[in-house]
């Protein structure tokens, strides 16, 4: 098995759904399931197949009509695989959220206080460099 080069949201989508069956499932479900267009979702499973994360098998029901289904499901290797890709993407979103809300709490708090430069002038009695009247 391979590892995955990037991971993108869509690939992430992909694999919760492939993660969260019990058995093999056809391609036009995962499209559904991930809410994304057959035009990512098709090309992203030959790609995992490809690295042998996910094995896929066409549909043998005789009896069914319509066109014959393509069923994708995890590999052995792939789904220890998946599930620490998934919770890594999920840390790295978790990651990039806090810093974000940490930043426009220190954004927010330097617009209150005139920033810190601002502050300390003052205080010190010498003009601001912010444009900011004293």
């Amino acid at each position: 098995m391979q590892p995955l080069r990037r991971i993108t949201p869509a690939t992430v989508d992909v694999l919760r759904v492939l993660i969260g069956e019990p058995g093999p499932v056809w391609g036009l479900l995962v499209i559904g399931r991930t809410d994304r267009p057959a035009g990512s979702v098709y090309p992203i499973l030959e790609r995992l197949e490809s690295l042998d994360w996910v094995r896929s098998e066409w549909e043998t029901d005789a009896a069914r009509s319509g066109p014959r289904r393509r069923f994708y499901a995890l590999t052995d290797e792939g789904i220890p695989a998946a599930r620490a890709a998934v919770a890594a993407f999920e840390l790295r979103a978790q990651r990039r959220e806090a810093a974000r809300s940490r930043g426009a709490d220190a954004g927010a708090g330097a617009a209150v206080t005139g920033g810190a430069t601002g502050v300390v002038a003052t205080a010190l009695g010498a003009p601001r460099l912010d444009g900011v009247p004293s």
